[in-house]
């Protein structure tokens, strides 16, 4: 939600210790005025004429202390506000520690723990409980992601035997066929494992920052893709200018490459086409892949980076995938601390718009 911006914490307390000075030191003040202007009994009340004394020039000790009075609250109010935003700071350092974490967290890094030092206090309290939290949350998203991990590999070597089983049994005409659905559901399984896989490396961010050309990786997917787009009779279009990334290059292959692949597959029966263009802005870069195809409502396309979900259910089944591309493609973005767009077009297919930080702004 939206918030004007107003006075930070820190502004905040300099201001009330400031006016607490400057309030004390008038009521101080007052009180000395008000002996000084006293008759000589020491429990005499002044009159009000009395009063009228302190704005007579006439008058030696008003005219002498009045200036005296503006000066000491002159001095008051600089050592309030010096003095409160020196000691505002101090205090709130803490907070701002515990900001800091909770940023990172929301990066996706999890291991940075505060550790706040000094007595057990509020701040520190609350520190405490961010770096349990922080440690309960790393425990159970490594745990998923072991789980994800050890679930690809345990399965990556009985699918590779099945594999090649099936194409020795390829050359037994007594299958009558069968041994192609077989193949495809076995492709499948694989495929699933592979992306299982990848997701799980990809959330542990543990790849190195290098210069990439988005541009060049566009011009190496369509390569690579281009017997399915010709089987599907689908043109491929790529434009654009150099656009340096900061990120892996296998990664960022990998993503241009599903974006392409499900453009060519979710696209119309024939004569279709994608568009696969590069951009360049002040801090960051930019992939748009934009297909034709059915028409999607927004509710549909809001769903598609969710794990095994398919834009559309007209794609044959040796060709549907397993439902995990957009989600890689997202996993992959927000690895990369860059921002995924997915936008329906009106006439039908989809438009999808990928920004990320430029080589200058890379880790």
């Amino acid at each position: 939600m939206a918030r004007r911006r107003g006075l930070s914490a820190r502004a905040k307390l300099t201001l009330s210790y400031a006016g607490f000075l400057v309030v004390a030191g008038i009521l101080l003040l007052g009180v000395m005025w008000f002996f000084l202007i006293r008759d000589t009994s020491a429990f005499s009340i002044p009159t009000f004429d009395e009063y009228l004394l302190v704005f007579n020039p006439g008058n030696f000790g008003p005219r002498i202390f009045s200036p005296t009075a503006i000066v000491m609250l002159a001095f008051l109010l600089v050592v309030g506000l010096v003095g409160g935003w020196i000691l505002a700071g101090r205090m709130l350092a803490p907070l701002t520690r515990i900001t800091g974490a909770a940023r990172k967290a929301a990066s996706g890094s999890l291991a940075h723990r505060i550790e706040l030092e000094g007595s057990n206090d509020e701040f520190r309290e609350l520190a405490d409980a961010f770096d349990t939290m922080l440690a309960k949350l790393e425990a159970q998203v490594g745990e998923q992601q072991r789980f994800a991990a050890n679930a690809s590999h345990e399965l990556r070597t009985p699918l590779a035997v099945m594999q090649t089983i099936l194409d020795v049994a390829v050359q037994d005409p007594s299958l009558d066929g069968r041994e192609g659905r077989l193949r495809v559901v076995n492709a499948r399984a694989i495929a699933l494992t592979e992306a299982l896989l990848l997701l799980s490396r990809i959330d542990r961010r543990s790849f190195a920052h290098e210069d990439v050309d988005l541009s060049l990786l566009a011009e190496q997917a369509a390569e690579t893709l281009l017997p399915l787009s010709e089987k599907h009779g689908v043109a491929v279009e790529t434009s654009g200018s150099v656009a340096i990334a900061s990120g892996s290059p296998a990664l960022l292959l990998q993503l241009v490459t599903n974006l392409l692949h499900n453009a060519i597959v979710h696209n119309l029966p024939e004569g279709g086409s994608v568009r696969i263009s590069t951009t360049v802005g002040s801090e960051s870069v930019g992939l748009s892949v934009e297909n034709t195809g059915e028409r999607l409502s927004q509710e549909l396309v809001s769903t598609l980076t969710e794990p095994f979900q398919r834009g559309t259910e007209r794609v044959r089944n040796d060709q549907a995938g397993v439902g995990l591309g957009l989600a890689i493609v997202n996993s992959i973005v927000l690895a990369h601390d860059g921002t995924l767009g997915l936008t329906p077009r009106r006439d039908g297919g989809l438009l999808v718009t990928v920004r990320l930080p430029s080589a200058g702004r890379g880790h």
